[in-house]
């Protein structure tokens, strides 16, 4: 049996809750890893994970890496409640603290990934690697007209980061700097993995899951307008049309698992993640995540859009709570603090320029183990985490 102990930092999020599925799935093999920890700030009901029953995991929730306490406070509480931390040999780091402020967001993510990185590293003798999601902010999609790369397609691992004033107010760069100094001379290494938007399962609320406000709003729609109904895209004309690769929570988690593994080859680079090499668009994947809920998904029209769907939701919460009743669905996943509406509308409406990225890295780094998925795989398949989690009908 491999000595490999894995730290997941939010284990309940949607990437964070994948990496802790595949290893139970013993993904790369079923010896790759003796045991992971799932770590949560929020309670979390293991029945509600949906994780498969392994004397391999374990679940500590309560753990607040900026605890008031400090660094000693951080460790006591891994201490307690991690019961093989001085075992921990990999750590995916899945936390983060989202601040209007980009100087403010700067600093809490930083003192994040030093808190929780510079813990295992005092706790366990066993720390082999690292690995930090960033994602394709990295390379300046959420700058809209200012998307320094838009005439340099695809988007490769080599680019230089973003320009200024820009740069300084990007947390990835000041996360991926910090774990450059922390590893000097150490035992261990650090990778960075950058996928696009994250298609997946959460078992909590997240503000970033888009297909969970996509899925609540399509059955929403469908129980009001009936099956057949003709749903339009909530974006416009343009974003309908525009290029990227979108990245399934599975396809993440498998990528940097494998990347994890593979030290000599991986240390200190970056690795795009995405379902495919091949970028798609709205126009093709709309009709077939509507297909799921038997709905008929079109084009937005002439000049608009379809409905916005946290709106919608809004717009129809009396009827959902009807639905929720109906189908003995778990209350609390509509209209609440922790659902961003307006990311939604900035992931099909606002990012409507092609972004595709270029995925030969990551592809030469998995070897044998490369997979893909398309449209149908990654929304049908997270559609049904939700359904099966009764989040929706």
């Amino acid at each position: 049996m491999s000595q490999n102990h894995a730290l997941v930092y939010g284990g309940s999020g949607i990437t964070g809750w994948a990496i802790t599925n595949a290893i139970l799935n013993g993904y790369p093999t079923p010896g790759s890893f003796a045991s992971v920890t799932a770590l949560t700030n929020r309670p979390l009901d293991t029945e509600a994970a949906l994780w498969p029953k392994s004397d391999k995991l374990h679940v500590a929730t309560g753990i607040d890496i900026l605890t008031p306490k400090g660094q000693e406070g951080l460790e006591a509480d891994l201490k307690e409640k991690v019961k093989n931390i001085n075992q921990i040999s990999h750590v995916y780091f899945f936390a983060y603290i989202m601040d209007t402020d980009p100087v403010k967001e700067c600093q809490i993510n930083k003192e994040l990934i030093r808190r929780a990185v510079a813990a295992v590293e005092n706790l366990s003798p066993n720390l082999k690697f690292v690995v930090l999601p960033t994602g394709t902010k990295a390379y300046g999609v959420h700058l809209l007209d200012d998307f320094p790369f838009k005439n340099d397609l695809p988007l490769r691992e080599s680019l230089p980061r973003i320009p200024e004033p820009y740069a300084s107010q990007m947390f990835y760069y000041d996360q991926t700097d910090m774990l450059t100094e922390m590893a000097k001379g150490k035992a261990w290494t650090w990778c960075e993995v950058i996928p696009d938007n994250i298609i997946g399962f959460v078992p909590n609320n997240n503000i970033y899951c888009l297909a969970q406000t996509v899925g609540t709003y399509l059955a929403l729609y469908r129980d009001i307008n009936g099956e057949g109904a003709e749903v339009a895209f909530p974006g416009t004309e343009k974003s309908w049309r525009n290029s990227s690769n979108e990245s399934n929570q599975d396809v993440v988690a498998k990528v940097c698992i494998w990347a994890s593994l593979q030290l000599e080859t991986s240390a200190e680079q970056r690795y795009n993640a995405a379902d495919s090499a091949t970028p798609s668009s709205w126009s093709a994947k709309w009709p077939v995540i509507c297909e799921y809920f038997g709905l008929k998904g079109t084009p937005p029209p002439p000049g608009g859009s379809g409905p916005q769907p946290a709106q919608y939701l809004a717009d129809h919460y009396e009827e959902w709570k009807a639905l929720e009743k109906k189908h003995g669905l778990v209350t609390g996943r509509v209209g609440n603090n922790r659902n961003f509406g307006p990311f939604a509308h900035f992931i099909m409406a606002m990012l409507d320029f092609d972004r595709n990225m270029d995925m030969s890295k990551c592809h030469a780094m998995w070897g044998e183990g490369k997979e893909e998925v398309d449209t149908k795989q990654s929304w049908w398949t997270t559609l049904d985490r939700f359904r099966k989690a009764k989040i929706i009908p």
